[in-house]
């Protein structure tokens, strides 16, 4: 089967609010490895070796999929409702500012997964919620 009709396959399988939470989730698993190792020690040393051993690309993947989400949310043909994507917007804004800061080797790793296992928990409970 080639890439093509894969991901066609995956869109008719899989809504979009599914695809969200399957990537966060995934994206989150991978942060929760690292976080309180990150967030917990004090050796700048040690936050670096971290971030270099994958904690970078896991953090830049979640911060793309934050702007892409902050970017469907600012579409004005967005159906969620305005104060929730008031919310959302300013989630989006604070990952962005929170993730600058972990690449710079401040701590927050645990924080941004805590945003994200919220957000997962947010989407599993719509998508049982449009199931029933």
């Amino acid at each position: 089967m080639s890439i093509t009709a894969y991901k066609r396959t995956l869109r008719e399988v899989e809504s979009p609010r599914q695809i969200e939470r399957r990537l966060l989730a995934t994206i989150t698993g991978r942060l929760d490895a690292m976080a309180n190792r990150f967030d917990q020690t004090e050796d700048r040393h040690l936050r670096l070796e971290l971030l270099s051993s994958g904690l970078r690309e896991t953090l830049v993947e979640n911060q793309k999929l934050w702007s892409a989400m902050k970017y469907d949310l600012s579409d004005p043909g967005n159906a969620l409702p305005a104060d929730l994507r008031a919310t959302l917007l300013s989630l989006a804004l604070w990952v962005e500012k929170t993730t600058a800061a972990v690449l710079g080797g401040q701590a927050g790793v645990r924080a941004l997964t805590d945003v994200n296992h919220n957000i997962v928990a947010a989407l599993t409970g719509q998508a049982l919620a449009e199931s029933a």
